[in-house]
């Protein structure tokens, strides 16, 4: 029996507007006090750590490249990484050490006090990221989880946690990759790196595009 094309079309976008809506009532909050910390963190010498497993690590990679390379516009580089991009580390922590330490081993090595931490996890039970999330609490790196509705596990471990409202691993994606865009485009602008657009003009802009 093929798709009802119409239903499924309507059913996914209203879905995700649902929870777009809830995001944007519930986590203006969480935000804040990640953007400010993370602006401390820059500030200060830091460097912000991304990791997570399967879409996650794709997010990991995707933002850490956002501020190490460009987001907007051309600006000085944002000290930022993805832990999920090594292959040769992943594998051989994960053959010497198994999975579960393959972004811990990498924190051990390369994380300092002082450091952000961002663990990305659907469920908030991945257990590798949850090791490494328990790391750096003992190592004074400030711990974010991107999370779903519960927070799952990661979520006693987190000083900041965004636990985007929904069960539903696709929307909790999407906001996943939503809301690190915007920590790229509002820390540019809170480190002095572009100017911050009036909203007036971008709608214009866009209007007339």
């Amino acid at each position: 029996m093929r798709i009802k094309l119409k239903n499924f079309w309507q059913s996914e976008f209203t879905e995700h507007e649902d929870v777009m809506a809830l995001t944007r009532q519930q986590l203006a909050t969480p935000f804040e006090k990640l953007l400010e910390a993370a602006t401390d963190c820059i500030e200060a010498g830091g460097k912000i750590f991304f990791f997570g497993n399967g879409g996650s690590a794709s997010d990991a990679q995707h933002l850490a490249t956002e501020l190490s390379a460009r987001y907007k516009k051309d600006r000085k580089a944002i000290a930022a990484l993805s832990l999920a991009t090594d292959t040769s580390a992943l594998t051989a922590i994960g053959n010497d050490y198994g999975f579960e330490r393959v972004f811990s081993r990498q924190i051990e090595a390369l994380g300092r006090k002082g450091d952000m931490a961002i663990g990305i996890t659907t469920s908030g039970n991945s257990p590798n990221v949850l090791k490494a999330l328990e790391l750096c609490r003992d190592m004074g790196i400030t711990t974010v989880g991107f999370t779903g509705q519960t927070g799952g596990k990661a979520a006693p471990l987190c000083d900041i946690l965004l636990n985007v409202p929904s069960l539903t691993t696709a929307r909790i994606q999407e906001m996943h990759i939503t809301l690190g865009q915007m920590l790229c485009g509002a820390l540019e602008i809170n480190l002095g790196y572009i100017e911050q657009e009036d909203p007036a003009t971008s709608q214009s802009l866009a209007r007339a595009v």
